[in-house]
């Protein structure tokens, strides 16, 4: 979950003859699949597609994303540029600990995820709905992980393992300082 702190605005307050500062609002922001099925929903179109998206639907993702309870309609209005990069940091955030190596290159364009795709996983893969909820890249890790540990393990060609013990021994040269 991400907090942040929106400033409120400045006003004159016309009893004291003085500028004040407006209301600031801690908004809580989840990026998960239920911010992502509710965006999708609106939109009518897969989120996590390469295509650029319009500063309406980048809004409109934000309020999906958001938690909190109670906050002011025009807060949204109202987020500083250094508001959107630490929302985009936060999305961008694996949020796991967990790392992959080197996967082989797919051809093609493959699927399309959205959200609904991804309930499938979960159903197909027995993770429970309460997920849904969850840092979207950590659950995506999850299915991930599912997916590898059942598959049968893809041997290694000749080219690739010859590739790959020529990398070790290098690094292990280099990390040993010695010629061979």
């Amino acid at each position: 979950m991400l907090k942040i702190i929106i400033k409120g605005e400045e006003y004159f307050n016309e009893q004291t003859n003085e500028f004040e500062d407006g209301d600031t609002v801690e908004l809580e922001l989840e990026h998960s699949l239920l911010s992502l099925s509710k965006w999708e929903s609106k939109h009518q179109k897969p989120f996590l597609d390469k295509v650029d998206k319009s500063p309406q639907e980048i809004l409109d993702y934000i309020e999906a994303m958001i938690i909190s309870p109670v906050y002011p309609a025009e807060v949204l209005f109202r987020l500083t540029r250094e508001n959107i990069q630490e929302i985009s940091n936060y999305i961008e955030s694996t949020q796991s600990a967990t790392t992959f190596g080197e996967m082989p290159r797919t051809h093609g364009r493959g699927e399309t995820i959205t959200s609904e795709l991804i309930y499938y996983w979960l159903v197909a893969f027995n993770i429970p709905f309460e997920t849904e909820c969850w840092h979207l890249n950590r659950l995506l890790s999850l299915v991930r992980i599912c997916n590898i540990k059942n598959s049968k393990p893809q041997m290694m060609s000749r080219g690739e393992i010859a590739r790959r013990n020529r990398e070790l021994n290098a690094k292990r040269k280099a990390e040993l300082g010695t010629r061979g």
